[in-house]
């Protein structure tokens, strides 16, 4: 088997690809990405024979699905604004393709992925992800489902790479349309800061105040959970307090608009100005506390009585204390580990489905619980009655 990681040389991918060396069975894992500097280096670090490097630039598209033909799945890290360009290259190789992203770009592929009898699966990582398969763990040992409330914190500087940068903004822009709720079958669309409710994580995170966010789960649960009667989709997402005390002034100032300004003669959005500096500065690349936390929150109904389920995970802390996880690589490795066991199964032809798929069709939240626990990232569940007084915790 054979895997093109396209934009492998970005601070995420390199996590995943790390993760394909130590743990999977491809034959070839080629990084592929557009700075070159930094793909050989990725290529000398990990010091495999396995690994090699090739040049790409998603926006030739000629010349970028003239290289991935012949490989088995691409893993695309690339950034939002990317996965629709990099999408259609994936699509007309002839390749399976996953990425970490999933904003729906991505369906307008569905026919071409089956036409060539291949599997796309857009939107896995953490979240979205491996949240949708906690929420169907949950909802699968349920008769109906009330809610499911997706929460996550992401810890990290507010601007350690650029696409991170650009999924910061795309999350609290104010016009953006796809900010969602899904409540008695229709979806609500919201204003950022929407719905904030406080969400206990594990230490050592600790109490947060979290808000809805434009994630891929709240439609894709949408439609797994629609046989179960769902009525209440929420997703929320947090990051480190200084991030949220930052993108709130910069809502409430009008930045997030990105309204063009006009400086020494030039013209530029004031939010790509903003993010600019972020990416140079001190404070943009550094933060107290690293790592990931997930929480879901389903009620629902089993045996005529009504249930909750929470659903968290824990993983190796960001202290020093494992090695390969200190302080960034406690958020990376999260994000990445996820997208590289579904690189694998998908290419091991694990997935029976072909076109474009949402993570619910395509995995087994059991066999992805297996996989993450082998590096070190855990699964809790703790089971409430809400209609009597007895908890179990497992």
């Amino acid at each position: 088997m054979k895997v093109l990681c396209l934009g492998g040389a970005g601070r995420i991918c390199r996590e995943s690809i790390l993760d394909l060396v130590q743990y999977s069975s491809f034959e070839k894992i080629t990084v592929a990405d557009f700075n070159e500097k930094e793909g050989r280096a990725i290529v000398e670090a990990l010091n495999d024979p396995r690994v090699d490097f090739v040049q790409i630039n998603v926006r030739d598209h000629e010349d970028t699905v003239g290289k991935m033909k012949g490989y088995d799945i691409v893993m695309d890290g690339t950034t939002i604004t990317l996965n629709g360009l990099s999408t259609a290259c994936i699509a007309e190789a002839g390749c399976h393709g996953i990425n970490l992203n999933g904003f729906g770009a991505e369906n307008a592929y569905h026919e071409l992925f089956q036409k060539h009898n291949k599997t796309c699966v857009p939107g896995f990582g953490m979240t979205p992800g491996v949240t949708q398969m906690m929420a169907m763990h949950a909802a699968d040992q349920l008769d109906t489902v009330e809610s499911v409330r997706v929460s996550h914190g992401a810890f990290r500087p507010i601007a350690f790479s650029r696409s991170i940068t650009e999924t910061t903004t795309y999350e609290y822009d104010p016009l953006l349309p796809g900010r969602v709720i899904y409540e008695n079958g229709e979806f609500v669309q919201v204003p950022p800061f929407a719905r904030p409710r406080e969400i206990v994580l594990p230490e050592p995170y600790g109490k947060t105040v979290q808000y809805i966010i434009p994630h891929a789960e709240t439609k894709t649960l949408a439609t797994a959970l629609a046989h179960k009667n769902v009525q209440l989709i929420e997703v929320r997402g947090t990051w480190p307090a200084k991030n949220m005390q930052l993108v709130r002034a910069l809502y409430d100032w009008g930045f997030m608009r990105n309204d063009p300004i006009t400086v020494n003669g030039k013209e530029i959005g004031i939010l790509d100005c903003i993010s600019e500096y972020l990416f140079h500065s001190t404070e943009g690349q550094e933060t107290e506390l690293y790592g990931y936390s997930l929480h879901v929150e389903v009620i629902g109904v089993k045996d005529g009585r009504r249930v909750q389920h929470v659903l968290y995970h824990t993983h190796p802390a960001s202290d020093g204390s494992v090695e390969g996880w200190e302080k960034l690589r406690a958020y990376t490795r999260n994000v990445g580990i996820p997208m590289a066991i579904a690189t694998e199964l998908i290419a091991k032809g694990q997935v029976k489905k072909t076109g474009v798929l949402i993570p619910e069709e395509a995995f087994e939240p059991a066999e992805i619980f297996a996989e993450l626990e082998k590096r070190g990232i855990f699964m809790h569940e703790e089971i409430t009655l809400l209609d009597e007084s007895v908890q179990a915790a497992r």
